[in-house]
């Protein structure tokens, strides 16, 4: 599988903490403005950050994620303290624009978490049950080739327990995600949930319904699926009503077919491994990721879900529970896998929930603090398939930001 189908089958980790954070007063609409950012210059520090403002260590460490290889970055903290936001490189590459703090952009697999949150909150109406089969709601959906529905829970969907094969995994239903030309060939291309999840199902499944933790955004399209066959509504009508409005997240949209970014955005960018070429892949139909990845917000509503979430804004204890009850994640020491939710230490002690994501041409992490009262979004809008180093070092960067402004001590 090419990299970039590894990144779309598996949300990118995202990073924050429960440690303080220095209460910074916000930046002006949009960052710092100019590209590379204001901040003073150097690369992140170790946890805990050298000297500097709140503020300051922000600037740094976005200049850093733009020096290590994306195209721009944009970063956002929310406290009850206040906001703190810093921009660096570009948003448009051809205009030269500057990457702007409240820039559009595709989150991709951090719907998931919206989508799971919707799937719990009927759990708590009473209308849908966490040990319900997909057979009970999907009849027949998820059979052949050694896939049951029968035998696979809402559980195991939210949790990536399923087995599922993950649909990205494969080139010819998923060109877009493999080459350039696979790009400028399906970017404005229909797909419907039940032709996903029948390419996913036409090839056996990875494991056992339940035997191992392994990322598949099948799971969620099928979970999008029964949410519609439970309510009667789509999805996207569903997290647009119970989670985007009453939150008041103006910047979020879930587009569907529309495949244009609303403004302020930012471009995305893609490079091929196929030839090196950097591709504008700003432009696409996302129904090619269902509930699995269809999300336009800004780092701004990002923070604000994640910080409702955890403050039992959109939950009932009882599902709030079970959404961060976590299972091991195979090879990533001390990380875990909730119900739409992820966890991962810190490392100046405790640990923070999460669910990054990745669309083409972006990649974006976030994170939000135990008790929910601290939150940070990073995203970048590029993605390097062809140079997985320098794309590894962009992933470090982003990394290192967040756990630098999260692990400080106020004073």
């Amino acid at each position: 599988m090419s990299t970039v189908g590894r990144r779309l089958a598996a949300s990118l980790a995202a990073l924050a903490g429960v440690a303080a954070l220095v209460a910074a007063a916000p930046d002006a609409p949009g960052g710092s403005g100019a590209p590379g950012g204001s901040g003073a210059p150097g690369a992140p520090g170790a946890p805990g950050g050298s000297g500097g403002s709140g503020a300051e260590v922000l600037r740094r460490d976005t200049r850093a994620v733009h020096r290590a290889g994306a195209v721009g970055v944009a970063a956002v903290v929310d406290t009850p303290s206040g906001t703190a936001t810093a921009g660096a490189g570009k948003a448009d590459l051809r205009t030269g624009a500057p990457m702007r703090a409240d820039a559009h952009y595709r989150a991709g697999s951090t719907v998931k978490t919206f989508v799971a949150t919707v799937a719990l909150q009927l759990v708590g109406e009473g209308r849908l049950a966490l040990d319900d089969t997909v057979d009970r709601w999907l009849p027949g959906l998820v059979s052949g080739h050694g896939n049951d529905g029968r035998h696979i829970t809402v559980r195991q969907l939210l949790q990536h327990t399923s087995g599922l094969r993950g649909y990205t995994s494969i080139p010819e239903l998923f060109p877009a995600g493999y080459s350039a030309r696979g790009y400028y060939e399906n970017r404005f291309r229909h797909y419907t949930a039940g032709e996903l999840v029948a390419a996913a199902v036409g090839r056996p499944p990875n494991s056992e319904p339940g035997a191992a933790y392994r990322y598949s955004n099948t799971n969620y399209v099928v979970t999008g699926m029964i949410i519609e066959r439970v309510t009667g509504r789509p999805w996207r009508t569903e997290v647009r009503d119970r989670i985007v409005r009453p939150l008041g997240l103006s910047g979020t949209t879930l587009p569907g077919d529309h495949p244009y970014l609303p403004a302020p955005y930012a471009h995305g960018y893609h490079t091929y491994a196929e030839d090196g070429r950097r591709v504008d892949t700003t432009v696409f139909n996302a129904t090619a990721a269902d509930a699995s990845g269809d999300l336009v917000t800004t780092p701004h509503d990002v923070n604000r879900f994640f910080s409702a979430l955890l403050t039992g804004r959109l939950l009932r204890p009882a599902e709030l529970a079970e959404m961060r009850r976590t299972v091991p994640m195979p090879d990533q020491p001390g990380r875990g896998a909730g119900l739409g939710l992820e966890t991962t230490p810190l490392s100046c002690g405790g640990f923070y929930w999460h669910h990054g994501g990745n669309a083409l041409g972006y990649s974006s992490e976030n994170g939000v603090t135990d008790d929910g009262r601290r939150a940070v979004t990073v995203s970048t809008n590029s993605f390097d398939e062809s140079d997985t180093a320098r794309q590894e070092r962009t992933d470090k960067a982003v990394k290192a930001l967040i756990d630098d402004v999260l692990c400080r001590r106020a004073g």
